[in-house]
């Protein structure tokens, strides 16, 4: 280079910086930094240089980024290197120096856009290629918008790339282990593939909106959420999965983010609410922005922030669903994302809730948020971003209108409902399940509670539409149960079974008229979807009742294993309801319950000791709980960072289990450095420890085994 400074070569000192910029985990081989915060390099020259700051005065850095990075749209910058270096924008400043070499600390501004970055070096008239670096997101900045002032939540919410996502019902949640993947050393790169496609989709290509949080949350969601990834969950009549992958045999994100990439991003099949969360929170992870998977239990969909969601029951007690109607999810899982809101009021800024699945919106784009959380909880459905939405999903109550022969509908007694009952994610430092009901809602039947739903009211009155005037089918519908009640029924069961269980139903109708009543029952059990939609009913009884006033009556019923075996969709859910008649002025009184029909859990034993990069045996052992064999076995391990990709243990449990309280064990061989298992439907977690070698000095591993469990019956 001319002007006497000639660049040998520039040290990017990878592993301090990344290790200082807490990266080290995505790579020891690139440099990737997070905002807010300098780094180091050292440039070695090939002629030394004696009148340094002679030379220094005609010497600048320059950063750019993005495909054609210029000064007049901010995507390119150039800077002096001084003695001292502004911490506020780019700058430079010399620590050491040498004739040979000068040491330079590079500061990045705290609201710098994110990307991959080329740094040059300019002295007089020639320019010199330095390196490339990827600059992230800082929650350990005061100054960046996503500061995380807890270092515990940082570990979690960031650094922590296993988690558990949560399913089931809101009196039985379950638990699924999730590998987040973040590190593994190509998600980074496929992170910002995924990124250019999103703003590609919604045709902005403005790389200086990358240094806002918000903006890079909602291009993600879109990418997410449109046709180029979703592609069509087809399920057919058998609920088999062709062509792609069913939701549930996911076990991380990276594999999924991998096929996504390949295919540059065309449809990965398939993904359900859970799926496309913990993709999501893998993805705003990696780039930096604290996220975590919340599951919310009896949330009211596609109400297009309306406050009222009916369902439909014909005179059997099956339920009736149109295909794009607002029902109510079992569960549903979304994403929250920790940052400032600087276009909201400072009581807005912390946790803000995204979802990236499809909604039925009036207008804007399918996916929602981010909302803040505080403004969900308050009622103030007028905050950016589709706060209205969430709190009608959470909020909404929900009435049972049956469907008579002739068409007509007729509200049903007793069977209101209504959502947001329970809402959690996975708390810090631990595989506990949190409750966060709190954050999103008043207690029930406070004061407060009522004061927000009145406020809320008020601001969504006039743009409520409800299903019942503009999409159903039905010919009319009744606006209020105006008959006296005479009636009641109640229906319990368990909250879960263990697969192979028969259901126990047990039903109270009591008479409070002052006469005899002639009455039908009809008690019946469907199999569901979690996002509310039948698959098929299971099992109905009918009884005729004669009770008299003031008379109770409590029926035993069971719906036999036999019924729901071949019946259960893929979240295990069963509806059970309890429609009681009374003959004499036709009115319905209506009582419903879910379970989930739980798996058998596995059990992982490791020996005592375990010492790393030895092998070792682990024993996986399964109580079959049923009546017949469990053939065709098949294990799926997956041990992100020490297994590549996935690998199949056929032979290890080919052989048949027993039947019931018989306890068969299967056992692999593997690498001691495997830290995941998982096999397909049926899950559990372990972690255990394994000490170093003598006399290497290593660090621990965290063996983590979340196997899963696949097999024919």
């Amino acid at each position: 280079m001319g002007q006497g400074l000639s660049i040998k070569k520039c040290d990017f000192k990878i592993t301090m910086n990344n290790n200082n910029h807490h990266t080290e985990e995505i790579s020891t081989e690139r440099l990737i930094v997070r905002r807010g915060q300098p780094f180091t390099i050292t440039v070695s020259l090939s002629t030394p240089i004696h009148s340094y700051l002679q030379q220094l005065r005609r010497t600048f850095l320059i950063v750019q980024t993005g495909p054609h990075p210029s000064k007049a749209d901010g995507t390119q910058t150039e800077f002096p290197i001084s003695s001292l270096g502004d911490q506020k924008q780019w700058s430079a400043a010399l620590e050491e120096q040498d004739p040979c070499f000068w040491t330079i600390s590079v500061n990045t501004p705290a609201n710098a856009p994110v990307g991959q970055y080329t740094l040059l070096l300019h002295a007089s008239k020639s320019y010199c290629l330095l390196g490339n670096f990827t600059l992230l997101f800082n929650p350990w900045c005061r100054d960046d918008e996503v500061f995380l002032p807890n270092e515990a939540q940082r570990q979690e919410y960031i650094l922590n790339s296993e988690g558990v996502i949560y399913w089931g019902s809101e009196n039985a949640v379950l638990a699924q282990p999730w590998d987040f993947g973040q590190f593994e050393g190509d998600i980074v790169d496929i992170c910002f593939t995924l990124l250019e496609a999103g703003e590609g989709h919604q045709r902005d290509k403005d790389h200086t909106q990358r240094k806002n949080p918000i903006y890079i949350c909602r291009t993600v969601a879109a990418m997410l959420n449109c046709d180029e990834f979703r592609g069509n969950l087809t399920e057919c009549g058998t609920r088999q999965y062709y062509n792609g992958t069913s939701p549930s045999k996911w076990l991380g994100s990276s594999p999924l983010l991998r096929q996504l990439a390949a295919s540059q991003c065309k449809p990965v099949r398939y993904r359900q609410c859970w799926v496309l969360a913990a993709v999501m929170c893998s993805v705003l992870r990696c780039l930096g922005i604290p996220t975590r998977v919340v599951t919310g239990f009896t949330w009211a969909h596609n109400t297009n922030s309306s406050l009222s969601v009916d369902e439909y029951y014909d005179e059997d007690g099956i339920l009736l669903t149109q295909d794009k109607s607002a029902r109510v999810w079992t569960f549903h899982v979304w994403n929250e994302c920790w940052m400032a809101r600087a276009d909201l009021l400072p009581e807005y800024s912390g946790w803000q809730a995204l979802d990236a699945t499809c909604q039925e919106k009036s207008k804007g784009p399918s996916f929602c948020g981010p909302a803040p959380v505080q403004a969900i909880k308050e009622g103030d459905t007028e905050v950016d971003y589709d706060v209205c939405y969430f709190f009608a999903a959470i909020n909404a109550k929900c009435q049972v209108w049956i469907q008579k022969a002739d068409d007509t509908l007729k509200p049903a007694f007793g069977g209101t409902k209504y959502t947001g009952n329970n809402i959690s994610t996975k708390s810090v430092g631990s595989e506990r399940c949190e409750d966060i009901t709190h954050n999103y809602k008043y207690p029930e039947g406070s004061l407060q509670q009522k004061e927000v739903l009145d406020k809320a009211y008020r601001k969504t009155t006039e743009l409520e539409t409800t299903s019942r005037s503009s999409k159903t089918e039905f010919s009319s519908i009744p606006t209020a149960l105006d008959e006296p009640v005479n009636l009641f029924i109640d229906l319990q069961s368990k909250s879960s079974l263990l697969l192979g269980q028969d259901v126990p139903l047990s039903i109270v109708v009591f008479n409070h008229s002052g006469g005899e009543k002639a009455t039908h029952l009809v008690v019946g059990a469907q199999s569901l979807h979690y996002n509310g939609v039948p698959i098929t009913q299971i099992w109905k009884k009918e009884f005729n009742l004669i009770l008299k006033s003031n008379e109770a009556n409590n029926l035993q019923v069971f719906v036999p294993y036999s019924r729901y075996r071949r019946e259960l969709g893929e979240n295990h859910l069963l509806r059970l309801t309890a429609m009681l008649r009374d003959e004499d002025s036709s009115c319905i009184y209506f009582a419903q319950e879910e379970i989930s029909i739980h798996d058998p859990p596995l059990t992982i034993e490791f020996p005592e000791n375990m010492v790393q990069y030895q092998t070792s045996t682990a024993t996986i052992s399964l109580l079959n709980p049923l009546a017949e064999p469990l053939e065709k076995c098949v294990i799926v391990v997956a041990g992100r960072g020490l297994i590549y990709r996935q690998r199949k243990y056929r032979k290890c449990i080919s052989y048949a289990l027993g039947t019931r309280n018989t306890k068969r064990c299967a056992s692999c061989i593997i690498p001691f450095h495997l830290s995941g298992w998982a096999l397909c439907n049926l899950k559990a977690l372990k972690s255990c420890k394994s000490q170093s070698p003598p006399p290497k000095q290593g660090p621990e591993d965290s063996l983590h085994v979340s196997p899963a469990f696949n097999s024919r019956t």
